[in-house]
């Protein structure tokens, strides 16, 4: 293994497991990295990231819609948007998780293939005020709930 080769880390993806390994220069930039609070009730619990992803979408208020990209970076992983939409297609165990109210960064709700029937998702969120044309919320700037703004 080469020498700049310092750490290693265990990434669960999916349903395999992959080991990363970072450079020492690498390792440090991301432990000189501010940590964004979680909510209390997340604290409390083990590190555990489906878990942190479902308590900051219980705080998405009815009638506002975030994105996987914006939880991510909340939640200190801007890179893990996918992750977040794993997250979300699990969601259906979780009480409480309005998982209608996440979309993409353009409003599209690409996530609408994991309800039943699919077009639940636009449903929930006219519901809710919301307006959907073509799978795309309408005002998505102003319907936009960002929890790195929000939950400061």
């Amino acid at each position: 293994m080469p020498a700049n080769l310092a750490q290693g880390y265990l990434f669960w993806i999916g349903n395999i497991y992959s080991i990363s390994f970072f450079s020492s220069e690498k390792v440090a930039y991301f432990e000189g990295m501010t940590a964004r609070k979680l909510p209390v009730s997340t604290q409390k619990k083990e590190n555990n990231f489906f878990a942190d992803v479902y308590e900051v979408v219980r705080l998405v208020p009815k009638g506002r819609v975030t994105s996987y990209g914006a939880i991510a970076n909340y939640l200190g992983t801007k890179m893990s948007a996918r992750m977040v939409g794993w997250a979300m297609n699990a969601a259906h165990t979780e009480k409480g998780v309005a998982a209608h109210r996440v979309v993409n960064r353009h409003g599209l709700l690409t996530g609408k293939h994991h309800f039943s029937p699919p077009s639940a998702m636009q449903k929930s969120l006219e519901k809710e005020g919301v307006k959907v044309v073509k799978d795309q919320v309408q005002d998505f700037d102003k319907k936009f709930w960002d929890p790195a703004k929000e939950l400061l």
